[in-house]
Parts: structure tokens; C-alpha cells; sequence
């Protein structure tokens, strides 16, 4: 049977992209005031020229991050912008952030929750409250991944009082949340950080991807007829040896572009232009029969830049993935309305040919999203390597009362029949190793071998 959400997708897909999550109109100070956020456990506060959040949860409310106004409906915060526009009336309207894919939804209301006005006690009882409802309210994946999240509260919370210190503390929550194995869980405290991830896979750290940078320069792209970085060495590129029709492509995240730690989502987008410019010309895309693109070792970042990218790579435009989130604090089976996201065909030179993706455990969030979208890129596209990491919801950070933080998914990315691949990773449709000790030590790169011999036998 047909799902709802694979007959959103088919009836955008008809439309030939997505429609709008509200009108481009309204994007001025008439959107001031107050509004709850569908899903997200979040009010906004538009006031006095300013994106205020509030992170709310049955225990209370904290102040969230804060945005100044910058343009008519434009916040910025951090270098990336935020977008209010008003819907069909005053009292709904959305939020885009430029970095990020698809829109959040607002409900205008006539204040701030009682809640948002009051102080919320530092204790470690609280901090603890505070920390497991943030859980309990917003996360999906408790039934998928075989926690009873109660039973957790259970066992832990006796162990907190009024005298447990703030690495006590820390510890309780990390041992809280260490059975997800969920790479986008994190317990912060100062510069002291708590992180996890699917067993059997190695975090992308910048060690790993030096590592395996170096590897690939000396087995694979030996006399490659090109061979340049860009983007601050998150992006390489070469004309493989032997045949300048094959290309490679490995890119090792999407930010970072720019040496500079705060440069902006814009200037970044830039650099990636700037890049694919540089890649794509209208000579070689003409020219090329195939192209690897290497995401085996990938911390990710952007969304939008991965649809960014996807747009150099299709002349037809379709549905990358729909996008939903968790929606009702007492049911996580609630959700959003699922959002198609499109991939639009840029305007620039775009390659259309054959695409071999190569991925494994260490391919993480943005990474995964962008092998999502190209799942449904018009065109032959394979996936070889091994399954990726299995995190792919934008993180929610939570503040706790005593200046603790943690962060935790609470969306899915779902496929044109509904489907997530949230916990399990996406699968390859050809397995083999990627970066063993003994691939490292034997100088064996099977994911690499196998992607030049499916990309040459499909040579026209």
C-alpha cells in the first residue's frame, strides 16, 4: 500500500519541484511577536529586531539562540542567516536556515508560556529533569534502537541530589544515552564532551581523514593527468591516470571551506562555487563517462550544500528525500508533515553521466544526507564500500539549567516509499573493505579498484 508520504513525494515530483512551505510574501516587522514552533519543543520571540528561541519542555523553559535582524524577515546568527516569511495569514508562517534543508513551521500565540518568564532552578535535579525530558519530548529513534528511555530515568535519577558535583553529573548523562549509539547525541560541559557512535565505525576525526588523504594520493591517483585541492583541502579532484574520462572527486565534509573558524555560510557557499567551477567545466563534463565520488571519510556539515552540489550532478529536476520531525512530546510516532526537498538543476556546466559513491562507517550526517539525495538522481548512480554511520536529523541543542548543553536528533530523512535509514546506516550496493589496517598496510584500496572497473566497463 502507498504511503502518505511517498504520495507527497509523487504528486511534488509531478509538479516538477517542491512546493513552497509559505508565501515569499510577508517577510517584514508584521511577522513580529510571538510563535510556537510545529515540532522542535520551541517558541519564538520576533521582537525589538530580534530571533529570540526558547527551549521548552513540560520541566520549563530556557533561552535558546539568538539572532539579529539583518534585512526584512532575514536574521543572522553565527554567519548563517534565518528567513521568517509569513504564510497565507498573520498567524502562520516559517522559518528557513540558509545552511540547513526545507522550513520549520509557526503558530502564532498571544505571549510567551508562564514558563519562559520564570527562573528554572540550577540544581542537579533539575539540570537532571531537564536533560531527560529533553529526550523524552523530542528524540525518534528510542523503539528503533531497544532503549526503554522511562526505565533509564528509573535507574538514574535516584543517584542525583542536591550534592552531586558537575562531573557526576556529566558521567550519569553520558551513561544515559551511551546505549543509542548515536553519533549526534552529545553530552557537552565546558571543554569536556561526551560523544558515541554505531559500533564497529571510527568518528571522521581530522587524523583519520589525513590518513586516508595521504593513502589515496600515493595508491590512487598516482600520475593523475589533474590533481588540485580546493575548499581549504576539504575538496580534491584529479583526472585518474590512463584514462582523463574517469574522474575523482572526494570530498571530506561540507563546511570548512574557508581557513578563517567563523567565516560565514555565504562566503563558504562561494568557495564551494568556486570550486565546482573550477571541476565542472563545460570541456571536461563533456568529456567525462564517469565519476567517483569518495565520501568514506565525511564529518559533514551542510545539507544545503549537498544539495548545492547535487545540483551540478542532474539536468532533471526530483526529490532528494522528505523531511520530517518529531511533533508531539507524549507520542513519538507523531510527526511533521513530511516536506519534500528538491534538487533544482543549476545554471552552471552539470555532469549527468555514471556516478560510483563510495562510502563506510565514517561517513556521518551530511555526508549521508548527500548520498540520500543522490539515491534518487536521474542517471546510473552506486554506492560501493560499506554502510554509512546512520545519523542524519539536523541536532537539536538543549541548555540545561546549570550551564550544561546537550544536543540530540529529532527528525528523519525519508526515502520515496517512507522508508529511514536512521541507526542502520545506507547500505552499499557492492561491499567491500574501506581503510582497514590491512587495506592501509597491504596498500589495497578495493573501494577505489572497484569503482574504476564498474565506471570502465560502462564506458560508451
Amino acid at each position: 500500500m502507498r504511503t502518505a508520504t511517498a504520495t507527497v513525494i509523487a504528486l511534488t515530483l509531478a509538479a516538477g519541484i517542491a512546493a513552497p512551505a509559505a508565501s515569499a510574501a510577508g517577510t517584514d516587522h508584521t511577522a513580529d511577536g510571538f510563535w510556537r514552533m510545529d515540532g522542535y519543543g520551541t517558541v519564538v520571540a520576533l521582537t525589538h529586531g530580534t530571533y529570540q528561541e526558547y527551549q521548552t519542555t513540560a520541566v520549563g523553559c530556557l533561552k535558546g539562540d539568538t539572532a539579529r535582524r539583518t534585512g526584512p524577515g532575514t536574521y543572522t546568527v553565527n554567519g548563517d542567516v534565518l528567513t521568517v516569511r509569513l504564510g497565507e495569514d498573520a498567524n502562520h508562517a516559517s522559518v528557513a536556515t540558509a545552511s540547513s534543508a526545507g522550513h520549520k513551521q509557526l503558530h502564532r500565540i498571544g505571549s510567551l508560556p508562564p514558563t519562559c518568564t520564570k527562573h528554572l532552578s540550577t540544581d542537579p535535579v533539575t539540570s537532571f529533569d531537564v536533560f531527560w525530558q529533553s529526550f523524552e519530548e523530542n528524540y525518534p529513534f528510542f523503539a528503533a534502537k531497544g532503549v526503554d528511555w522511562r526505565a533509564v530515568r528509573a535507574e538514574y535519577r535516584p543517584r542525583v541530589h542536591a550534592d552531586t558535583t558537575r562531573a557526576e553529573l556529566f558521567d550519569i548523562f553520558s551513561a544515559m544515552v551511551r546505549p543509542l549509539h548515536d553519533a549526534h547525541i552529545v553530552v557537552q560541559d565546558g571543554g569536556h564532551t561526551f560523544a558515541t557512535g554505531h559500533p564497529g565505525t571510527e568518528p571522521p576525526t581530522p587524523e583519520l581523514d589525513a590518513r586516508a588523504k595521504k593513502f589515496i594520493e600515493q595508491h590512487d591517483l598516482t600520475g593523475a593527468t589533474y590533481h588540485r585541492d580546493f575548499a581549504n583541502g576539504r575538496i580534491t579532484y584529479a583526472d585518474l591516470r590512463g584514462d582523463s574520462r574517469l574522474g575523482y572527486l572526494r570530498i571530506s565534509g561540507f563546511g570548512g571551506y574557508l581557513p578563517q573558524e567563523n567565516a560565514s555560510y555565504a562566503s563558504q557557499l562561494a568557495e564551494l562555487d568556486r570550486a565546482l567551477n573550477t571541476i565542472l567545466t563545460s570541456k571536461r563534463v563533456g568529456r567525462l563517462h564517469g565519476l567517483i565520488i569518495d565520501l568514506r571519510i565525511n564529518g559533514g556539515g551542510s545539507d544545503a550544500m549537498g544539495l548545492h552540489i547535487a545540483s551540478r550532478l542532474t539536468d532533471t529536476p526530483y526529490i532528494a528525500y522528505a523531511k520530517r520531525a518529531r511533533n508531539d512530546p507524549r507520542n513519538p510516532a507523531h510527526h511533521t508533515h513530511p516536506e519534500p526537498i528538491p534538487v533544482l538543476p543549476a545554471h552552471s556546466p552539470r555532469y549527468t553521466g555514471p556516478i560510483a559513491i563510495l562510502t563506510g562507517g565514517s561517513t556521518v550526517s551530511a555526508g549521508e544526507t548527500f548520498t540520500q539525495a543522490l539515491m534518487g538522481r536521474p542517471g546510473e548512480t552506486i554506492r560501493i564500500g560499506q554502510p554509512t554511520q546512520g545519523v542524519f536529523s539536523d541536532t537539536l541543542t538543549r541548555r540545561l539549567p546549570n550551564g550544561m548543553a546537550a544536543w540530540l536528533p529529532n527528525e528523519e530523512f525519508l526515502t520515496h516509499s517512507g522508508h529511514t535509514f536512521d541507526g542502520t546506516g545506507i547500505p552499499p550496493q557492492v561491499r567491500v573493505p574501506v581503510f582497514t589496517e590491512e587495506e592501509f598496510t597491504e596498500g589495497r584500496d578495493s573501494g577505489f579498484a572497484r569503482a574504476v572497473g564498474v565506471l570502465g566497463d560502462r564506458r560508451g
